[in-house]
């Protein structure tokens, strides 16, 4: 089992950011998805899921109307875009499947928030 985050940057308060994460070493389209981040110092939190096949979607309320989860299961990849960017969503983020299964982490991808 493998999670590959990618498309983390720096960005401007109030800019925009799509990062994804491609799974691969399971039947990815049998899986709920989530989005999880750490920032520096702090434990690792929930931020979004997406069901199994995209249509159901549920968020922190610290993201909820800024962020969107989706996925491509012909693709094996999960996305969050990100909206209205705050400081305080600076953190590695980090895809996986709800209560880590797999017991694997990805390197995750880093998204600082700054002007």
């Amino acid at each position: 089992v493998q999670f590959v985050e990618s498309g983390g940057a720096l960005v401007q308060p109030g800019g925009s950011l799509r990062i994804s994460c491609t799974g691969s070493g399971f039947d990815f389209s049998d899986y709920v998805m989530n989005w999880y981040r750490q920032p520096a110092g702090s434990e690792r939190d929930f931020v979004a899921s997406v069901s199994r096949t995209g249509g159901g979607q549920s968020y922190d309320v610290s993201v909820r109307g800024r962020f969107t989860i989706s996925r491509d299961n012909a693709k094996n990849t999960v996305y969050l875009e990100m909206n209205h960017l705050e400081p305080q969503d600076t953190a590695v983020y980090y895809c996986n499947v709800p209560g880590d299964p797999f017991h694997y982490w990805g390197q995750g991808t880093q998204v600082t928030v700054s002007s």
